[in-house]
């Protein structure tokens, strides 16, 4: 892990991506994952440039009384062992904090948990366990899933609001997998399938989004275990 924070990419504003609240979302460089459809592989590379900390409090300062809070992804935020300082201090300024993960670190999810520094959490369902290497670009290590299933259970427990998301691609999906994927949180509060697009920033040239069709097929067999899903962005 990363000792300090950085971050690499600032959004002024969004109205979709923290529910109900008007606010910024803040990028962090680095992530322990290689997803082959990533829309931010940029924040990958060793060279990404970053703001100076004191310019982006001072940002964050100037829009109190505008903006309600601050989304805070990547990247990967976990990978830094002073995420929770970070948190802390964007709390301080009376913002509510949502942050995005991928689960992999799910010790550093309980303890942001425990000390009361994020009121949203969004994680990441990749795929299936069996096609989970695969869809995170890890395919040619022994993937352990058990970290996954862990932060799982921290966040459907944990009493704050949450949201679990998919990112579906025509290549790494099919039925079997999806609905795989959403038994692993059977009973969620939130869960959203998202359609990839392809950008320029993504590594796999080759990858495509699915037909409505099949998006809504999938979404017909995840239903039957997370009553709640939705399609988001299509």
């Amino acid at each position: 892990m990363d000792k300090y924070i950085k971050i690499s990419g600032i959004q002024k504003l969004t109205l979709l991506d923290y529910p109900e609240h008007t606010a910024c979302t803040l990028f962090v460089p680095g992530c322990n994952f290689r997803c082959p459809f990533c829309h931010n592989s940029e924040l990958l590379a060793p060279d990404t440039e970053f703001y100076d900390e004191n310019d982006v409090f001072a940002f964050l300062k100037k829009r109190r009384g505008v903006l309600e809070g601050v989304c805070v992804t990547g990247g990967e935020p976990t990978v830094y062992t002073d995420l929770d300082r970070f948190l802390g201090d964007i709390k301080a300024l009376g913002y509510s904090v949502k942050l995005d993960t991928n689960g992999y670190l799910p010790q550093k999810i309980k303890e942001l948990i425990e000390k009361d520094l994020i009121d949203y959490i969004a994680m990441d369902i990749k795929n299936s366990p069996e096609r989970y290497a695969e869809t995170v670009g890890l395919y040619a290590e022994k993937f352990d899933i058990a970290p996954i299933r862990e932060s799982i259970e921290l966040i459907m427990t944990s009493g704050i609001d949450y949201e679990f998301r998919t990112t579906v691609v025509t290549e790494l999906f099919d039925e079997k997998s999806i609905e795989e994927a959403s038994i692993m949180i059977r009973g969620a509060k939130r869960y959203f399938l998202q359609s990839f697009v392809m950008r320029d920033t993504v590594p796999s040239k080759n990858l495509t989004s699915p037909q409505r069709i099949v998006l809504s097929r999938y979404l017909d067999l995840v239903k039957r275990h997370v009553p709640n899903a939705q399609i988001r962005g299509v």
